[in-house]
């Protein structure tokens, strides 16, 4: 094999190392994440007792929020890390995650879609349970957005579904 290739196709290869450093800021926002969730928590507390409890659920769905989006941050830092540069290397006394040996890229798209849409519906749970600050309009955008998520969800699941049978 000609060298230039060889070094052109060496430099390619490593080029996928490149991408790191994006997963690392992603750890930072995951940081960023749970210091307004325990923020938000600790600003709540002493609330707690005089909230209605439409205000409870709200405050409840908005930690909901925050916590599918930290979880959809966790998995794109591991499994894009793991799809797209390295395997990572786990010692006896830290096992590997189960869902980590099983989730492909398509798997991870999947999740991905599929925690949108949680999130999207979430928010917009959140939104029927202040309808009286919400507009009809922006409800059914938001019914919209969650349904269009849905679908392609459905889609993606379906054809890969069909793949993996052929």
């Amino acid at each position: 094999m000609n060298p230039v290739i060889r070094i052109l196709e060496a430099i390619i290869f490593g080029g996928r190392w490149v991408i790191v450093p994006i997963y690392l800021c992603l750890l930072f926002l995951l940081a960023v994440l749970v210091v307004y969730f325990v923020g938000e928590i600790v600003h709540v507390i002493p609330m707690i007792g005089t909230m209605s409890e439409t205000a409870l659920l709200l405050f409840t769905l908005s930690l909901i929020d925050l916590s599918l989006t930290a979880n959809l941050v966790v998995l794109v830092i591991i499994s894009g890390y793991e799809n797209f540069v390295r395997r990572v290397e786990f010692s006896q006394s830290d096992p590997r995650p189960e869902w980590m040996s099983r989730i492909d890229f398509a798997g991870l798209k999947l999740k991905l879609l599929s925690s949108i849409t949680v999130i999207a519906a979430v928010q917009l749970l959140r939104s029927f349970l202040d309808i009286s600050n919400q507009t009809d309009r922006d409800l059914m955008w938001q019914l919209a957005i969650v349904l269009g998520f849905a679908v392609v969800s459905l889609l993606l699941a379906i054809t890969d579904r069909v793949e993996g049978k052929h």
